[in-house]
């Protein structure tokens, strides 16, 4: 899905699978999308080894849930789903993605998660990131540095440094994550759908989670990010 195919963008949020973002910052682009910033989502995978749903229909569900965020826009780079590696076509795609889009910001998936593709989306990211910045680098697209590069948890939270507050975003995040209807959406009777650690109770502990993560700075909900480099603020 390309909203706006060649539209450059303020941010560049990239997962491994449809999902991923809303999952781990949709509270956080709907804030923001809200107040004018253009947030484009950016999916290596189709997901197409998803045990439910099909292609089609995640992509029917991605579309879905870029509307509810209010998305500039959603690129796939249809990279195979459980293939993702650090094999230089595969990072120079992304590389070429971020030259594209030419976004301010950067966000990745957290380096450690217990799923193996959030843990080599979020390497592929990093190289992609530092290679976007090289002007003789694939000379032909022109060089882009990030200003900023932030990693959001998925399944596994570790200690944030950031957290943006999202408590009265958490009903939209909410309504995005159920757009992805094949993949939490608890299995019915006579439905062709198999029990998965995400349809069996997901989305109630992402929310918990994010109002655990909130009770830190005592608001309803937040969700957290890290950086790898300082982050500079002119003053307290």
């Amino acid at each position: 899905m390309n909203m706006a195919e060649h539209e450059p963008a303020d941010w560049l949020v990239i997962g491994a699978h449809p999902d991923d973002a809303e999952i781990g910052m949709g509270g956080t682009i709907a804030k923001h999308t809200e107040a004018g910033v253009s947030v484009v989502v950016c999916d290596l995978t189709d997901a197409e080894m998803s045990s439910n749903g099909t292609v089609e229909s995640r992509r029917q569900e991605a579309a879905k849930a870029s509307e509810i965020l209010g998305l500039t826009g959603r690129d796939n780079l249809r990279l195979p789903d459980r293939g993702l590696s650090l094999a230089k076509q595969q990072i120079d795609l992304i590389t070429l993605e971020i030259r594209k889009r030419r976004p301010r910001i950067v966000f990745a998936p957290y380096w450690e998660d217990r799923h193996p593709d959030h843990v080599m989306c979020s390497r592929m990211v990093q190289e992609a990131v530092f290679n976007a910045k090289l002007r003789n680098y694939l000379p032909d697209s022109p060089a882009h540095t990030v200003e900023r590069f932030f990693f959001y948890y998925i399944n596994d939270v570790f200690e944030p440094q950031v957290m943006v507050d999202i408590s009265d975003f958490t009903a939209r995040k909410a309504q995005a994550l159920m757009a992805y209807e094949t993949q939490f959406a608890s299995p019915g009777a006579g439905k062709d759908f198999v029990a998965t650690p995400l349809n069996q109770g997901y989305l109630e502990r992402v929310e918990a989670r994010d109002r655990l993560l909130g009770q830190k700075a005592l608001i309803p909900s937040a969700e957290g990010f890290v950086s790898k480099l300082p982050y500079l603020v002119d003053r307290f």
